[in-house]
């Protein structure tokens, strides 16, 4: 909870004026009692109208006091847990975006939408209970317990013996539920993650009568969560039962013992009653402990998952000052743009259990003795079969993960040299899984570049190909785009993005199997408007397609992590074995065969 705290700091008046107000009421409630024994003893034992008039103006005023002293602090309370929640999830969203793609595989999408939503909610509502009760409910019972002593040391002998065993129930209450709230929290993430995958798949998942498969899935998994909510909810259940047994028997001897003391003339009815009074103030204030033994509780576990969160420090860190000016690209003119030297790289595996260690992710390298040069200007063609790490490789040039073993060179400088966002300013992504936003399509495009003419984004759209089924619209770039871009066809969401890339003029392009959603005419005018009306720009075009590739500068063919061949179409026609067999599976014939 240390790192939480400083998200308290701005509200220290308030941290003040909350519980200062709740105890004041806490003090007042605790004079209740002894009012009302005096009623009984002096205006009820002597028939004194006026004195009962008299005390009961008192009782109703102390009572409105306390009463507008529990608004402050409700007030206060509301102010302090709504702005640290809204502060919570401000620092969460912004240091979410600045992890790496290592940190937030190892999270997960789901995990991380739980945590900044319903864990932060938890915190939120244990800072109210802080600031509405924590003051209140334990002066309440110390209160109570010396008024209780000031009217008869003998009869609260019995406080005496109650109170320990009241505050063992609690302490093992805790000690059982903190770890179960742990596993319910994480069983919560599953289910979002089930939740999540079949929402964005549902068309994937009717289309393969795949329904009843999923329903059992996501049983599977309601029912870990159930079953682990009750086994928490069956320890806290316990809770409440068991104070109110121990402090109502508590009663019971109390006013046995109360009734022997009066008969012996040892006290008065009204120090009774009173003494019962501060009793039941004591059981109350117990009661309201226990239950925030199971919301403290709750928010201890879900304040070590934000905690985990905001502790995590992104593994890929700017070496430099993003002061530096972005316009050291314009003068670095290396031939060679980008260059890979001996280049190893293993992704993090994680898994529900564990994580693996440093050396068994050694043992295996997802790509490895990766060595190639790319002169400005030239367009690189990257082929292989599936999981082959064609991905992996251009992920690599804009530096979403770093390489475990060699360099990698991006106008002669190491990529871990750059600071990122002046990396990233020189290269345009365009990736595996398409992605808009919701918003027009001028604005989806403009991503690229946020202050862009109109001119500028039908010029990109007319390179990316996109231009002509844009102006058929209706609205033509005005046309909202819905969340996740359903509302175009696949091809049409992959030309936007090729246009969103584009109207960057970056010094790379990286297109990651951007052309599979579109037909053989649109893909090539698409590759020779590229090759047209981009000067300088060094092209990654990654493919299944050896079609796609096959009139690039340089081909890199990989398999299983490894470089098998670098070169044109025809001199990987003739030494590569890999790119035989890829051509030949898609009936593409060498030159002059």
């Amino acid at each position: 909870m240390k790192q939480l705290t400083k998200f308290l700091k701005p509200y220290k008046k308030l941290l003040f004026i909350g519980p200062f107000f709740k105890l004041l009421e806490a003090v007042l409630e605790l004079f209740l009692p002894f009012f009302m024994a005096k009623v009984i003893d002096i205006g009820v034992a002597n028939g004194d109208r006026n004195y009962i008039i008299k005390m009961g103006g008192v009782m109703l005023l102390t009572a409105l006091v306390g009463v507008v002293c529990a608004l402050i602090c409700q007030y206060s309370a509301s102010i302090v847990s709504q702005g640290v929640g809204t502060d919570i999830r401000n620092a969460m969203f912004v240091h979410i975006g600045t992890l790496s793609n290592t940190e937030l595989d190892k999270f997960g999408t789901s995990s991380l939408i739980n945590r900044i939503t319903g864990d932060v909610n938890q915190v939120q509502l244990a800072v109210a209970m802080l600031i509405r009760l924590v003051i209140r409910a334990p002066f309440l019972c110390i209160g109570g317990v010396f008024m209780s002593f000031m009217l008869d040391i003998k009869l609260s002998v019995i406080l005496l013996i109650v109170l320990p065993l009241f505050v063992c129930i609690l302490l093992l209450t805790m000690k059982k539920t903190v770890p179960l709230y742990r596993a319910v929290q994480g069983k919560l993430d599953q289910i979002a993650l089930v939740l999540r995958e079949n929402l964005s798949g549902v068309r994937v998942i009717r289309a393969f009568a795949r329904t009843d498969y999923e329903l059992k899935k996501f049983a599977v998994r309601n029912k870990e969560y159930s079953d682990n909510a009750i086994r928490v909810g069956k320890v806290s259940a316990l809770l409440n039962p068991l104070t109110s047994l121990i402090l109502n028997f508590a009663i019971g001897a109390i006013i046995w013992y109360g009734g022997v003391r009066v008969n012996t003339g040892y006290m008065s009815t009204g120090e009774v009653i009173a003494f019962v009074g501060y009793v039941t103030q004591i059981l109350a204030a117990l009661i309201v402990i226990s239950n925030l033994v199971v919301i403290f509780t709750k928010a201890y576990a879900s304040a070590g998952r934000v905690e985990e969160v905001l502790g995590t420090r992104s593994s890929i860190v700017s070496p430099v000052s993003s002061n530096q000016g972005i316009e050291s690209k314009k003068k670095e003119k290396n031939d060679i743009i980008v260059e890979f030297r001996d280049v190893f790289m293993a992704y993090k595996k994680y898994s529900e259990h564990r994580q693996t260690s440093a050396k068994e992710e050694s043992e295996k390298y997802d790509i490895e003795h990766i060595s190639f040069r790319v002169r400005r200007g030239e367009t690189i063609g990257i082929i292989g079969g599936t999981g082959s790490g064609k991905s992996t490789i251009i992920n690599l040039i804009p530096r979403f993960y770093d390489i475990t073993k060699g360099s990698i060179l991006v106008n002669g400088k190491d990529v871990r040299e750059y600071n990122l966002e002046e990396l990233r300013e020189r290269i345009g992504i365009v990736p595996q899984k398409t992605v808009l936003f919701t918003g027009t399509i001028a604005e989806n495009i403009k991503w690229g570049k946020e202050e862009a003419t109109i001119e500028e984004v039908k010029r990109a759209a007319d390179i990316a190909q996109a231009s002509e089924f844009i102006e058929r619209l209706p609205d033509g770039y005005d046309t909202v785009i819905r969340r996740g871009g359903v509302n175009v066809s696949g091809g049409q969401r992959q030309r936007l993005t090729i246009a969103r890339a584009l109207i960057k003029q970056p010094e790379i392009l990286i297109l990651d199997d951007s052309f599979n959603a579109l037909d053989f005419a649109t893909d090539a005018a698409l590759r020779k408007a590229i090759k047209t009306y981009t000067k300088d720009m060094t092209t990654f075009i990654v493919s299944q397609r050896a079609s796609t590739i096959r009139n690039a500068d340089q081909i890199i063919v990989l398999n299983e992590g490894s470089i098998s061949g670098i070169g044109t179409h025809t001199e990987l026609m003739q030494s590569c074995q890999v790119y035989q067999e890829i051509c030949q599976s898609q009936e593409i014939e060498s030159p002059g065969a």
